[in-house]
């Protein structure tokens, strides 16, 4: 029987076309991923993500896994795919997991942070990783937008998939506002999202904080089920996908 695996992984997305796997370029990080294991295993190898992340948006705690056909030591084949990766994906730890454990099935929980630079200027140094608003925003309008966006709903106004049709109710357990300077981050907690989501959420909560929509028209917006009713999509390069939880996956799968 094959072996399972779990890793845990951090990547600049800046000239990825995202984290999916496609058969108009090689700049995925399934791709990157898929093609250096499969060298190490001398065969096909897939990878399952946790989710997809967008072309452009970040991550450093990723989640995925893979099946190879024998048993290997995680710190071998970690040292392996940081070996030949690019330089923009590292590989932070690779685990045997229960046979059954699936990445993206059996997560609980995702934390994603969006960061934006209110000043006329992005830091130099972190310019890759925040979106370069320019213009100041009324944080306590989009606390009090966020409040009402807590729990659980349907999210379908704040979906990029208009045609989805399975279900788009999520919970979101948490929006943390992080403020430091001209600099503010917003902190996502929920049990998963649907496409676009974070940003086209942190896009309407923007709108919020400059006096464009009232706190409470979010309301309206959730009822709606409307994409159209929603904010604008807030650009890739904000977003980071910080942590990806799990419960119990040694002892419930095995």
């Amino acid at each position: 029987m094959s072996v399972n695996y779990k890793m845990v992984l951090q990547y600049d997305g800046t000239r990825y076309d995202g984290w999916q796997r496609q058969v108009t370029t090689d700049k995925t990080i399934q791709g990157k991923l898929e093609a250096v294991l499969s060298r190490y295993e001398g065969g096909k190898v897939e990878v399952h993500g946790s989710g997809r992340t967008d072309g452009g948006v970040h991550a450093d705690g990723q989640v995925a896994n893979f099946y190879l056909a024998e048993k290997k030591s995680g710190e071998e084949i970690r040292g392996y795919l940081n070996t030949y990766l690019p330089e923009d994906i590292r590989v932070l730890s690779v685990e045997q997991a229960p046979y059954r454990f699936h990445s993206r099935l059996h997560a609980v929980r995702k934390t994603y942070a969006y960061r934006i630079e209110m000043g006329e200027k992005k830091d130099v140094f972190t310019r890759k990783y925040t979106y370069g608003l320019g213009k100041p925003l009324d944080v306590e309008r989009m606390k009090a937008a966020a409040g009402l966006l807590l729990g659980t709903h349907d999210f379908k106004s704040f979906c990029g998939n208009r045609k989805m049709k399975k279900s788009t109710v999520r919970t979101i357990e948490r929006i943390d506002f992080y403020q430091d300077g001209t600099k503010l981050t917003v902190r996502y907690t929920g049990n998963g999202f649907l496409q676009y989501m974070v940003r086209i959420l942190t896009g309407t909560l923007i709108e919020v904080g400059a006096g464009e929509r009232e706190p409470e028209s979010v309301k309206e917006t959730l009822a709606a089920l409307s994409r159209e009713a929603a904010g604008h999509t807030a650009p890739p390069e904000g977003l980071c996908l910080e942590l990806v939880e799990y419960e119990n996956i040694f002892s419930n799968l095995q």
